[in-house]
């Protein structure tokens, strides 16, 4: 064995390997794991050029993985006032007046739909605080946003437009608009004409963003989406990314097969700690925005078409992918989408078991949970959106769905003990990246989900790490700690197994590690 660049020693090491369960002492060289022993094994492991880090009883865990976020797009996403502490439609107002003007325009972010009060989303309830400064302000869920008239009037939106997936321009009954954008082509519109970061300004936001995920622990993120390649390829020329990326473009409704075609060339296309590997799909929306496919309407008379126009289409499209050897994630909320997603993993046989997953799953009945395991559909599900729903069940994602559907909220726990691999997440900037709190509220779920048993401690850990993996179809190289194994190792201050909630929340990160690159060191 070649003489190790790193020695983790003095660690409570929990392995998640069956083969040796604990430890207290990880060799790494070459970014791979090369030992995992006790503390006399680590003279033998050093060199002259070994870094020894003393972790003085910390715990050592897998590397912590958050499987479904957006780090890349997010920084568009994530741009200017944090509405996140809006409560109502007065302290919009009052934060609205306040906010920065960024070239000309007030741009917002992380608006939560219940500080609406239950009245419809419209222009006309902030139009004074804005006088005549267009305004662009996304609400929490990432497929919804509240703009004003300068704003339309800036994208040149007058009226309804016509989209080739389920989005909208909700207009009023004269056809003029809102102020309301529904999903992502109609929000895209406004977006389109929204002043944007320089290169240089997104460069140095991604690596401040980046380093601040490694400081909570994450080593590695799922990100759904295609972000913005050329510009991590130049970061990651010059830098070591501290969080490990695994990208998975969107396939949207009206791709043909040239669009195929490209999705599949994209594949493989890599760099130092990132890689394109999957590519994304959305087989509905929000329940709050009214675009979540379900079963039955909503209380609005919503919520009963998918995001593709023809279903079947995704069908095809996700046959194609998977004949080339594509993994896929598709979003699926509703119930009806969730069943179109596993109907169709369904339709591709044997060789479909293990290779694709579903994101979300906010609502499914019984009759669904089982089948996850049947097929080989990993569940990946985003504990802390549970924190903006209401035990009462006064949320708008509660009462848009109604007493039976708002009670199967978030089976994290049902989908585990049938046999599903269920892997975590934030979903950033839809919630805060910090993966302490995807792990304590995967534990103790929030709202809506808060009646039902979350996860156990040790489950929710596997979540972020050898769930994790298997979802991203790394079980071979990712998720345990052992030899041969990525050297991506998170220290925490307390065993997140054993710890309550509360404190693994707050716990310190003593250390993280990254491919052998120690990216976050506590002071």
């Amino acid at each position: 064995m070649s003489a190790a660049d790193l020695v983790l020693a003095g660690a409570r090491v929990r392995t998640l390997d069956p083969a040796r369960p604990t430890a207290s002492a990880v060799a790494v060289h070459d970014g791979v794991i090369t030992a995992v022993g006790e503390a006399a094994d680590v003279r033998d492991w050093r060199g002259p050029g070994t870094e020894v880090v003393d972790l003085h009883g910390a715990h050592l865990v897998p590397g912590l993985v958050d499987s479904h976020s957006h780090p890349v797009w997010g920084l568009d996403m994530a741009t200017g006032t944090d509405l996140s502490a809006v409560t109502d439609l007065a302290g919009l107002r009052a934060a609205l007046a306040r906010a920065e003007r960024t070239g000309g325009w007030v741009v917002g972010h992380g608006l939560d739909h219940n500080a609406f009060e239950g009245r419809p989303v419209h222009h006309a309830l902030v139009a004074d605080v804005l006088g005549g400064t267009p305004a662009f302000l996304r609400l929490y869920d990432g497929h919804s946003a509240l703009v004003n008239e300068a704003a339309l009037a800036a994208a040149g939106v007058s009226g309804p437009r016509a989209f080739a997936q389920r989005a909208e321009v909700v207009c009023d009954a004269s056809g003029r608009p809102t102020g309301h954008l529904v999903e992502h082509a109609a929000m895209d519109l406004v977006a389109d004409v929204v002043p944007r970061a320089s290169f240089a300004e997104r460069r140095a936001g991604l690596l401040e963003l980046l380093a601040a995920m490694a400081a909570t622990g994450l080593t590695g993120a799922h990100v759904m989406d295609g972000g913005d390649l050329e510009l991590l390829e130049a970061v990651a020329r010059e830098t070591v990314l501290p969080v490990r990326l695994r990208f998975a473009p969107w396939c949207m409704p009206g791709a043909d097969e040239d669009a195929l075609r490209e999705l599949i060339g994209l594949q493989g296309r890599s760099g130092r700690h990132w890689l394109v590997g999957g590519v994304k799909f959305f087989m509905d929306g929000t329940v709050e925005g009214g675009t979540a496919w379900l079963d039955h309407p909503d209380c609005h008379g919503q919520g009963t078409a998918a995001f593709w126009p023809d279903p079947h289409a995704y069908a095809d499209a996700v046959r194609t992918l998977h004949a080339a050897g594509v993994r896929t994630a598709t979003h699926a909320i509703g119930d009806a989408a969730v069943r179109h997603v596993l109907d169709t993993v369904a339709s591709l046989g044997p060789g479909g078991h293990g290779a694709h997953r579903i994101e979300h799953i906010e609502t499914a009945p019984d009759e669904l949970l089982p089948r996850f395991a049947e097929l080989g559909v990993a569940a990946s599900l985003q504990p802390p959106h549970t924190g903006y729903t209401r035990d009462d069940g006064s949320d708008e994602w509660s009462r848009r769905l109604g007493g039976d559907r708002a009670a199967r909220a978030w089976r994290l726990r049902d989908l585990r003990d049938a046999g599903a691999t269920v892997a975590l997440g934030s979903d950033w900037p839809i919630a805060h990246y910090d993966v302490r709190a995807v792990l304590a509220t995967a534990h103790l779920p929030k709202g809506a989900a808060a009646h039902r048993p979350g996860l156990t401690p040790l489950q929710a850990l596997e979540g972020c790490t050898s769930h994790a993996a298997a979802a991203a179809g790394e079980s071979a190289v990712a998720g345990r700690i052992a030899p041969g194994r990525r050297a991506d190792l998170t220290a925490l201050g307390v065993d997140p197994v054993l710890a309550p909630s509360d404190e693994l929340a707050d716990s310190p990160v003593p250390l993280t590690v990254t491919g052998g690159h120690v990216v976050h060191r506590a002071d």
